[in-house]
């Protein structure tokens, strides 16, 4: 399309209001706070969603991303006492029963699903005081036993800060330890909103904003890939979530190492914020629009089903998305909506494939760094998919991810 064919064709979509953004977006000039602001207070969804599908598809074309994953979350013991979290809420308080696994169930939890090619393994926990240095690094042994050479994407920046506190060494050995064990990238969970304002209501006994760029810069020079997410939805106002971007983005200048970003929408059922409205479709969109067009260093941003649901997901790859993350398998952070403990969250690989089909985008399926992963010889699947557990693909999820 000739550019003053596009630009008259953006004045008819977006209106006036919005063309000095266009301008920006359209020359690749980068957008500051107060861009993305007014884009976050634009009466016009549809218009910030064009914006973002310009630069999807100037990063990306019709490709859509996803991957063959299984997630493991260890323990839901945690002494963070986070306003947002049911997955660590006290069974007093009507949370879930405590556990921990060993090594045993890890095994097992892996070996359910040993007939799928999974090329990544996301893992997760609470803060447990009482765990030692040596359960961590034999979580990753374990995994590099039973399934040699997938991809462990494990230990938000909020667990590494706790690992290193029963290691009693410096965090830059910590993360060497790690890796010789195993760990091959970093989940981007923890930094909730990068606002000491929302730190001091909802998450004070975490580390803060300071604390999690520290930890972040740590990753980096160890030479490991990380993720980042914001959770929005809750206390935090239009403003700190346009500054979590920018600040997000400047660390991405500085550092290098950020793979994908993954705005994760509070649900707030089972928590201690019940009180507060549940999600939306239209603010999921939005903010995965806003995040494209603000993280301009990112090379992708995933919508994650799981959060999302599967509808929004598929909306979502013409809203800036390039990624509906993947199979998942089970989920025990978060759970269906009015599903509180049900952990079975799958999409087969074939389901992801027709879901982005439908969208009207082209599925890839990527590895933990991007790659693409080749198909079987012919063509043909290289498995036959596992079914889903559960009827249909789940709906809205409640509580809070950690990664």
């Amino acid at each position: 399309m000739a550019a003053a064919e596009l630009d008259r064709r953006a004045e008819r979509l977006i209106g006036p209001g919005l063309m000095p953004l266009y301008e920006k977006v359209r020359d690749g000039r980068r957008l500051n706070c107060a861009d993305a602001v007014a884009l976050y207070r634009a009466p016009s969804l549809s218009a910030v969603g064009f914006l973002a599908n310009l630069v999807r598809e100037r990063m990306h074309g019709d490709r859509a991303y996803y991957i063959r994953n299984q997630h493991i979350n260890y323990t839901n013991v945690c002494n963070k006492h986070c306003k947002f979290c049911y997955f660590a809420k006290n069974p007093k308080q009507g949370g879930p029963e405590p556990y921990v696994l060993s090594m045993d169930d890890v095994r097992r939890a892996l070996r359910r699903h040993r007939d799928v090619p999974i090329t990544e393994v996301h893992m997760v926990g609470g803060i447990n005081p009482r765990l030692p240095y040596s359960y961590y690094l034999d979580l990753l042994r374990t995994i590099r036993e039973e399934r040699p050479g997938v991809h462990v994407k494990a230990f938000t920046a909020v667990e590494l800060v706790e690992i290193q506190r029963v290691a009693r060494k410096p965090l830059a050995d910590v993360l060497a330890d790690l890796k010789a064990c195993g760990l091959a990238s970093v989940p981007g969970g923890g930094a909730e909103v990068l606002s000491d304002r929302v730190h001091g209501i909802l998450h004070p006994k975490k580390i803060g904003a300071e604390g999690w760029t520290r930890v972040a810069r740590e990753v980096a020079a160890a030479g490991l890939p990380q993720y980042a997410t914001m959770l929005y939805g809750h206390v935090e106002t239009i403003e700190e979530r346009a500054d979590h971007l920018v600040r997000l983005r400047e660390l991405q200048d500085e550092t290098g190492h950020f793979l994908a970003f993954t705005p994760l929408s509070f649900h707030p059922e089972g928590t201690f914020l019940e009180h507060l409205p549940a999600p939306t479709g239209m603010d999921d969109l939005r903010n995965l629009a806003v995040s494209r067009l603000v993280l301009d260093n990112f090379p992708h941003i995933k919508s994650f089903w799981i959060m999302n649901t599967v509808q929004v997901s598929q909306v979502a790859l013409w809203y800036g998305a390039d990624d509906m993350d993947g199979t998942v398998h089970e989920y025990e952070i978060t759970y269906p909506e009015g599903h509180l403990g049900e952990k079975t969250q799958v999409v087969t690989r074939r389901q992801l494939i027709r879901l982005i089909k439908e969208a009207g985008r082209m599925p890839v399926e990527r590895d933990s760094l991007y790659r693409e992963v080749p198909p079987a010889p012919g063509g043909r699947p290289r498995f036959h998919p596992i079914r889903v557990l559960r009827g249909d693909p789940p709906g809205p999820a409640a509580g809070i991810t950690s990664g």
